[in-house]
């Protein structure tokens, strides 16, 4: 199984729109950050979690002209704003199935109402089928997905353990019973958002603290935003198994 780094960035991306901070100001490709999002494939099983606005920009620069289905951890725009972008994905291959809590469903329903009508569509809309995820493991393909509530300020939205893979973005609270659904993941990827407290993030040392506890053999730190710092002397005071991911950078599990 081979994961993606589509993107690693939160909510505005990096660099933001007029920031001058230094960081958004950096010639360093590793500190460009679109909005965070993964590919997951295993032979013929391919998977994206979450279509951010940068779904299409992500999909061209990696060269992925196929995707299997798409799960999405929450309704927030910086995980669902690309969903119109699936459509030449359903013009080939057919509707799209995508998986979310029956809220989430909910809300793309009525955000993106053109794209779930049943009479009276418009031809170019993209085509889904919606499947509602709830507490039980579900099979995409070959692959067997666990969901993993998690706290986000005011919402529980869903991470995903894929085997020996576990993915999680916007965590700020976990209950142990779902913190012991992740014990032996291998490769953990977590949101790390910044230096300071935040209310519905974690920031970099709550990550630390999270990846100490499930104690995976590599950790890999997404949803940051410029103000966590520069790629490069951030990942120099991160424990040797712990990793800034990146956009583009490919792990094999």
């Amino acid at each position: 199984m081979e994961l993606l780094f589509l993107g690693t960035g939160t909510s505005q991306g990096i660099p933001v729109i007029g920031s001058e901070d230094p960081v958004c100001l950096s010639t360093d490709l590793k500190d460009k950050r679109l909005r965070s999002s993964i590919f997951i494939s295993d032979k013929d099983t391919k998977i994206v979690v979450d279509t951010g606005p940068d779904f299409r920009q992500q999909m061209l620069l990696n060269k992925i002209d196929r995707v299997n289905a798409i799960l999405y951890t929450h309704e927030h725009a910086d995980h669902t704003a690309g969903i119109d972008d699936i459509r030449p994905l359903c013009g080939r291959f057919g509707a799209m199935p995508i998986y979310a809590q029956a809220r989430v469903i909910l809300n793309l329903e009525t955000r993106f109402s053109y794209i779930f009508a049943v009479e009276n569509r418009y031809e170019g809309a993209p085509s889904v089928v919606s499947h509602i995820i709830g507490e039980a493991d579900f099979k995409v393909g070959n692959l067997q997905i666990k969901p993993i509530k998690i706290g986000h300020g005011a919402i529980d939205i869903l991470g995903f353990r894929i085997g020996d893979l576990a993915y999680i973005t916007d965590a700020k609270t976990i209950e142990n019973k779902e913190v012991q659904k992740l014990k032996g993941v291998k490769i953990l990827v977590v949101n790390a958002l910044r230096m300071a407290s935040h209310p519905t993030h974690f920031n970099l040392q709550e990550a630390l603290d999270f990846i100490a506890e499930i104690n995976p053999t590599q950790a890999y730190l997404t949803h940051i935003s410029h103000k966590l710092g520069f790629h490069e002397a951030v990942q120099k005071t991160l424990p040797k198994s712990v990793f800034l991911a990146y956009d583009g950078l490919k792990i094999t599990i």
